[in-house]
């Protein structure tokens, strides 16, 4: 199977379940969010299987710490996850619950002011909340 080598670099076994979650999040034409429960309703609703919150949890956080994943906190207790892991912003729909895409070319120059002596800053994404 060609996730074995993924979830090994996570350090996860490469079980069948976990070989599934893969398939779900990298085998689609586009990218997409997700929170933990989106992801659980789509393997079951994709591969008429069941997987535990706690498996499909570890996993997306691992994969998240390896870079296979970027983690978009909503608010305190609200994550979404995105299969886009290069740097871009996100329109965030409070009605409809949902985070959509932001290309960098649809936002202006940003202009940082202040500085964090010995830090320098990696990268800048914006989350725009979107109300009626």
């Amino acid at each position: 199977m060609k996730y074995i080598e993924k979830l090994r670099n996570s350090g996860l076994r490469p079980t069948k379940q976990r070989l599934q979650i893969c398939e779900v999040l990298f085998e689609t034409e586009k990218t997409f969010h997700f929170t933990i429960n989106d992801l659980a309703t789509k393997i079951k609703r994709q591969l008429n299987n069941k997987i535990s919150l706690a498996t499909i949890y570890n996993t997306v956080h691992a994969f998240e710490k390896k870079g296979y994943l970027k983690q978009i906190p909503i608010n305190s207790n609200q994550t979404y996850f995105d299969t886009n892991v290069t740097d871009h912003h996100h329109f965030y729909d409070l009605r409809e619950d949902k985070l959509i895409d932001l290309e960098n070319c649809d936002v202006g120059p940003i202009n940082i002011k202040r500085k964090i002596d010995g830090k320098k800053i990696r990268s800048v994404e914006i989350l725009v909340k979107l109300g009626d």
